[in-house]
């Protein structure tokens, strides 16, 4: 259009200019000089078609500022959050301060974190609203053959040479002048060995796990501009504690560590994430429990959540949790904490050999002191550490991920039980050592697919995991009558194949 009415300006200056040119010549002689003033004036006249084509353009290229433009503040999640693409919380901060300031951890890609989102982009996002939908199925296989076809031990995997959906969710997060939502649904195998497992509901009534278990994440609150931006936000919400998100799909393996199974997946209260600067988050948390939808006692937990990104090849984590977690017992106090560093030593995404490399190491401590001791003489403590390294081939479309870890838990005090009982009775009655090692090779068709396979080699020092005759029945059926001792083993080699989408 601006080439179109530029040239129509040329061809009505160009005529004017000839149609005076002939009654001129035609009144009086011809000169050189009039020529030449002829040729000036058409010059003159090229010269601000120049002028006017070169304002005109400038602008139709102009930008235009949109009304109320968001800033974003992107939060270390384990869906993902957590353990989760990162969560994203928007404000209605002026154009002129989101172009001045960054946002939080929007410096740098961060999609090569063990329990983070692999997702470059949301397109099912608007300056509104992201919806999220995430499925994860798997088909597990166990050489030992539990004749219940029921895996234990795990807080990821828990049937056998069965194809199961593990967990499948849809979410919505929105911001309307720094009013923060978000709300997500979720079903599936999962639900069944972390939700579950919650005894806090039997604490009085009008408390149901069937009321609670389906929502993933629910939040309200509010964002303020104030340092790189402040939420304050509360309802039911993904723990960070433990590195490995509560979305298998985030993490470099499918099945979790045994520190990561052992630390919460959620967490209902209340939260003020804080970012001082654009790489630092600082989070206290204020909730009911450890992983729990009620209280054990009258008091509540505390917690702390802190991430540092000095830089887009390295972070720090480090996890506090406080609280007193021990039914009609409210002296006896629980600490648990965690300490993890990823570090990406090589990255050449355009590379078809190689194209990146990262580690990560997660280290735990936890303990519980005063009150009843369950297990008089011992200690309750739990201290381990899991060491992961993960290699991208292909334009970080093959990747393969190593993983060994080793736990002591020698009050058995975070452990998931193995039979319905308990631990089976044995020479030692307290201790619990367990380590693992764990390789998993994955086919990325895009950010938002993932095919997986894993070999996972877990051992422990007194009977854990399922054995052939299971742990239900003598038959593997619930409600089976009969003489029955569980079966279970020191040692379980399983085979997993499993299918992440995520939109």
């Amino acid at each position: 259009m601006k080439s179109l009415f530029c040239r129509t300006i040329m061809r009505l200056l160009l005529g004017a200019v000839l149609s005076v040119a002939p009654g001129r010549l035609a009144a009086q002689a011809a000169t050189n000089q009039d020529v030449q003033a002829l040729q000036q004036e058409v010059n003159e006249l090229r010269e601000r078609l120049a002028e006017v084509e070169a304002k005109l353009a400038a602008f139709v290229a102009k930008p235009v500022p949109a009304n109320g433009a968001a800033k974003t503040f992107v939060e270390p999640s384990r869906s993902s959050d957590a353990q989760a693409a990162p969560a994203t919380v928007a404000s209605s901060a002026p154009a002129e301060q989101a172009a001045s300031k960054p946002a939080p951890f929007a410096f740098g890609d961060f999609t090569w974190m063990n329990g983070q989102s692999r997702q470059k982009s949301q397109p099912l996002a608007n300056s509104f609203a992201t919806v999220n939908l995430y499925l994860d199925t798997y088909y597990g296989y166990s050489f030992n053959q539990p004749r219940d076809n029921t895996i234990v031990g795990s807080g990821a995997v828990g049937r056998n040479t069965e194809w199961q959906i593990n967990n499948a969710t849809i979410g919505i997060d929105t911001n309307y002048k720094n009013v923060l939502g978000k709300i997500t649904l979720q079903t599936g195998n999962q639900l069944a060995v972390t939700q579950d497992m919650d005894q806090t509901v039997n604490r009085g009534r009008n408390l149901t796990v069937a009321n609670n278990k389906y929502i993933g994440e629910a939040l309200a609150g509010y964002h303020f501009d104030k340092l790189d931006g402040i939420n304050v936000q509360a309802g039911y919400f993904y723990s960070y504690i433990g590195l490995e998100s509560y979305l298998l799909g985030e993490n470099w393996n499918y099945n979790r560590s045994f520190l990561s199974d052992f630390t919460p997946f959620y967490f209902s209260g209340a939260r003020i994430q804080i970012f001082p600067t654009d790489k630092i988050k600082i989070e206290p948390w204020f909730m009911n429990g450890y992983q729990t939808y009620g209280k054990w006692s009258k008091n509540n937990s505390v917690g702390l959540s802190n991430y540092w990104r000095p830089n887009e090849s390295l972070g720090f984590v480090a996890n506090f949790y406080y609280g007193t977690d021990t039914r009609d017992d409210p002296h006896r106090k629980r600490f648990h904490h965690d300490d993890s560093i990823l570090v990406r030593y090589f990255n050449h995404p355009e590379s078809a050999g190689i194209s990146k490399m990262a580690l990560s190491l997660n280290t735990h401590f936890g303990t519980q002191w005063d009150g009843v001791n369950p297990f008089p003489g011992r200690k309750e403590y739990i201290l381990g550490s899991s060491f992961a390294d993960r290699i991208w081939f292909s334009h970080d479309h093959l990747a393969w991920s190593f993983r060994a870890e080793g736990v002591t838990n020698p009050g058995r005090y975070l452990a998931f039980l193995p039979t319905p009982i308990g631990f089976p009775p044995g020479p030692d009655n307290y201790s619990l050592k367990l380590w693992d090692l764990t390789s998993t090779f994955d086919v990325l068709p895009t950010d938002f697919l993932a095919f997986r396979f894993e070999f996972i080699s877990r051992h422990s020092n007194v009977p854990y995991f399922a054995g052939r005759g299971g742990t239900t029945s003598p038959d593997g059926w619930q409600g089976t009558q009969g003489v029955f001792v569980p079966d279970v083993a020191k040692h379980e080699n399983r085979l997993t194949f499993a299918i992440n989408w995520r939109m």
